[in-house]
């Protein structure tokens, strides 16, 4: 094969990983925007307002659970943040769940939200309760 060739077969992989590649981002980005959710609680008279984006879907960990990548979103008047992690749900009868605490400084508040978080049918991560502490405090 000739060197002119083998330039053309390079320059032509080359387009397709590429291809491959901003492909598999649109899909990412278009599975997250599908799977997204956001609700305001009120804590302590501010709304603080809550959004999960699943950055992908599920895999089994085993062990009755699953992983599910996401993006939380945190916002009050007093300050916001994002954090992606990978939420370990509960599997089993009924719809999978798991619990997670989002300590409330960085919004501008004192205590830590206890969120009971589900996964739907529809895919999507949302509140099914909220408890703020110290206090015990029921917020949904």
């Amino acid at each position: 094969m000739g060197r002119e060739a083998l330039t053309i077969q390079m320059k032509i992989f080359a387009r397709l990983a590429m291809t491959a590649i901003l492909a598999g981002s649109v899909t990412s980005a278009a599975f997250a925007q599908q799977h997204c959710s956001r609700e305001t609680l009120t804590v302590r008279g501010t709304p603080v307002t809550i959004g999960y984006c699943v950055q992908s879907p599920p895999t089994a960990a085993g062990g009755g659970e699953m992983r599910l990548p996401v993006e939380g979103s945190y916002s009050a008047p007093g300050g916001s943040f994002t954090q992606a992690s990978v939420l370990r749900f509960v599997t089993g009868e009924g719809p999978a769940r798991v619990l997670q605490s989002v300590p409330l400084a960085r919004l501008g508040l004192t205590g830590t939200l206890h969120l009971t978080l589900q996964y739907g049918s529809d895919g999507a991560v949302r509140i099914q309760s909220a408890m703020l502490t110290p206090g015990a405090i029921t917020i949904k």
